[in-house]
């Protein structure tokens, strides 16, 4: 997938956030919503398969090639923004799992069910902590992995405890 860096593909459409057809439904995947046109591109480096790339200088918007990427997470961590996570949508069609930033304390605990919230804040619904990682790898950001329904997953870019306020 080639784009230019005002994310548009070389095609003039524009560069898909999310993959489509059978992969979206084969595995976890990368989803970057960077919204800054900075110089700035660990994501690039951070990515062990090389699936993460930015055309021209590092001003540009980053961009994945969903059929390199394996939804390692590695890139998570890397990205000082907080723009990108991991969303495996899963086969079962009832449940997916969404891994986020989470630069909180306390960090929540596996078993946890917190609120889910949308980019703008919106209460989505509720999720259960699957996987907390934080360790000094991950750049002193830990990532959450909370299983959300499947009708939540590609909307879910936040949470927060069940029993914190609003």
């Amino acid at each position: 997938m080639s784009h230019r860096s005002d994310g548009i593909l070389a095609s003039g459409q524009i560069a898909p956030l999310a993959p489509t057809g059978d992969r979206l439904h084969s595995g976890p995947f990368a989803m970057i919503e960077c919204v800054e046109n900075i110089p700035c591109n660990p994501c690039v480096g951070a990515c062990p398969k090389g699936a993460i790339s930015i055309e021209g200088d590092m001003n540009g918007t980053p961009s994945v090639d969903f059929g390199i990427c394996d939804g390692c997470c590695l890139c998570i961590s890397a990205c000082p923004g907080l723009a990108i996570f991991v969303v495996d949508l899963g086969s079962d069609g009832d449940s997916a799992r969404v891994s986020l930033p989470y630069e909180y304390l306390p960090l929540p605990s596996v078993g946890d069910v917190v609120v889910t919230l949308s980019r703008e804040g919106e209460v989505l619904g509720s999720g259960t902590v699957e996987r907390v990682l934080a360790a000094k790898a991950l750049d002193r950001t830990p990532i959450v992995t909370l299983s959300v329904p499947s009708k939540d997953a590609m909307d879910v870019r936040h949470f927060r405890a069940k029993d914190a306020t609003a």
